[in-house]
């Protein structure tokens, strides 16, 4: 299950180093119906579950940085 704790550390540097927020995407095994609630609700920005996909992989990622290096996967 989604490791909150790691999750709750990154945003208390984020905060306490006045950084700019880096993403957190889950990977993980675990993908019945609700899993990627549950990390999203605990905190984390995405999900994908195993074994990856690389479009899926290649989605979740244009969100997060230049699309423009991603197309060359």
């Amino acid at each position: 299950m989604p490791d909150i704790t790691a999750t709750k550390k990154i945003f208390d540097f984020e905060i306490k180093e006045n950084k700019k927020h880096i993403p957190i995407i889950a990977l993980t095994a675990n993908a019945l119906q609700g899993d990627k609630e549950k990390y999203i609700d605990a905190g984390m920005d995405d999900y994908i579950s195993k074994p990856i996909q690389i479009e899926e992989l290649k989605k979740v990622l244009e969100k997060f940085v230049n699309t423009a290096k991603i197309r060359s996967l």
